[in-house]
């Protein structure tokens, strides 16, 4: 029998590719990796694609829940029947083969049965998807992830289908894409599409940035520290007869409020409908909390992985001779190990990224999602939404006309930040200089990196906490030369 790594989409494509360096959730197309697509990791993107992900969401979900307000329950219960088990994301809590956990006919009913009945879909108290984990029997983090993973499918096959073609997965045509949701019309339409196939199926891969191992929402920590706490103070200002006095003062244990009220997903709905400002505060609590991407150790961690071998990736750059006859691979060796380092900030590589109607091209394009150090730092204070990669494997200078081709890169929607990589400066202070004079002309920010920056940054990364070499010490201290 086969190995389970033997599985993966990297191993059965022959990517020669490591999870890190793919901005894909790597699974083994045979059974489930045991993370969850999280609608709210996707409003976090702030990127065009999370944001019509986002979109396609609330529309469905709004839509749903107003043919319930509207008694046109033949209606909810028939969009409700569309979402299948999306068994070609492979992702979930399936035991063996995947199978899905989303709504196949029976199951459908059932949550329309929920949400028909519900006094929280009535009372407008569920405002978004994750609110159905606290607040619908029947509804856990995996089912959510399994009905935005349907709700989203047509973004989903269109990054697929750019991811496939920039790594060479061959795309098979004429496969039935299932059933995608249209926001303008309201309702499911299906279409031939192109998509990778496996010997289980067809694929749909997933961005790493927007799966989770947990929910951000807990109904029993919702309940026990928000629900029950408020119950405590009502309690005790009403003198029941639940208050207890001790030596330290009256108090409400909340062992007698659950035995009172109970502590399931009934009790919590129905304690809810009447403090709805507890679960309004609780959101407010959590959506000041971090909910981050999973770091290369925790997807390693769920798969099983060896830890990322960065002296290799390191050496796929440095081990190349300089020369025209070696762009391509220095190229993609560079996205590989930037891919791998800058994650989770930087993400979504695109090569040869066509601007102006295709007459100029940017070797590689990374959406800026800092969430903290360095890349967080630069978007909030400079145009950066995306961060633009020049890639040099010149065996003579770099000078004036490279830096000019990245700098012309730059736009007001774009952004104006980039980074010229090359193998060595034979004069780096005035390089240098000449970023900062590309600065100082309000032609956008160049930050320039050579093979003996890369290993700086590699050993950053081996031996620095994340807080530490998230930051990039090294890029700031470049950026901060070229701005002073």
């Amino acid at each position: 029998m086969a190995s389970r790594r033997n599985q993966r989409v990297s191993t059965i494509f022959k990517l020669k590719r490591s999870q890190a360096t793919l901005d894909f959730v790597d699974v083994d197309v045979e059974r489930d990796t045991r993370v969850f697509v999280s609608p709210r990791a996707l409003t976090l993107m702030q990127t065009d694609w999370g944001d019509g992900c986002v979109s396609l969401i609330q529309n469905f979900f709004q839509t749903v829940l107003q043919h319930i307000k509207n008694g046109q329950n033949a209606k909810a219960e028939a969009l409700l029947q569309e979402l299948r088990e999306p068994n070609e994301t492979h992702l979930g809590m399936s035991q063996g083969q995947s199978r899905g956990r989303a709504l196949g006919s029976e199951s459908a009913h059932d949550v329309w049965t929920a949400l028909s009945q519900s006094a929280a879909a009535k009372s407008g108290l569920i405002q978004d998807l994750e609110d159905t984990v606290l607040l619908i029997h029947g509804v856990s983090v995996d089912i959510v992830s399994d009905i935005t993973t349907n709700i989203i499918r047509g973004p989903l096959i269109e990054y697929t289908q750019e991811q496939a073609r920039q790594l060479g997965i061959p795309l098979t045509k004429g496969v039935p894409s299932g059933p995608m949701w249209h926001p303008g019309r309201g309702e499911w339409i299906t279409d031939f599409v192109e998509l990778p196939m496996a010997k289980t199926g067809k694929l749909l891969l997933v961005p790493k940035s927007v799966v989770r191992r947990t929910s951000l929402y807990d109904m029993q920590y919702f309940y026990r520290h928000y629900m029950l706490e408020e119950m405590q103070r009502e309690e005790l200002k009403a003198g029941s007869a639940l208050v207890t006095m001790l030596k330290k003062g009256p108090k409400v244990h909340k062992s007698d409020l659950i035995e009172k009220y109970g502590n399931d997903k009934k009790a919590v709905i129905e304690q809810t409908l009447k403090r709805p400002e507890v679960l309004d505060q609780y959101k407010k609590d959590m959506g000041k909390k971090p909910f981050l991407p999973l770091s290369h150790e925790d997807l390693g961690n769920v798969e099983g992985d060896k830890p990322i071998d960065w002296d290799s990736l390191l050496g796929a750059v440095t081990s190349l001779g300089t020369g025209a006859e070696n762009a391509e691979a220095y190229e993609k060796a560079i996205e590989a190990l930037l891919t791998a380092l800058f994650y989770p900030d930087l993400s979504h590589p695109i090569y040869q990224h066509e601007i102006h109607d295709g007459r100029k091209r940017i070797d590689i394009k990374y959406t800026n999602m800092g969430g903290a150090g360095f890349f967080e730092w630069v978007a909030k204070h400079y145009m950066a939404p995306q961060v633009f990669v020049e890639c040099k494997n010149y065996g003579n200078e770099v000078a004036n006309p490279e830096l000019d081709q990245l700098s012309g890169r730059f736009g007001r929607s774009r952004g104006n930040v980039g980074i010229l990589v090359c193998r060595r400066f034979r004069n780096k202070a005035k390089f240098e200089q000449r970023c900062r004079d590309t600065a100082l002309d309000d032609r956008g920010y160049v930050i320039a990196l050579d093979d003996e920056d890369l290993k700086a940054l590699v050993e950053s990364r081996k031996s620095d906490k994340e807080s530490v070499y998230r930051e990039f010490a090294l890029l700031r201290q470049r950026f901060d030369a070229i701005i002073s």
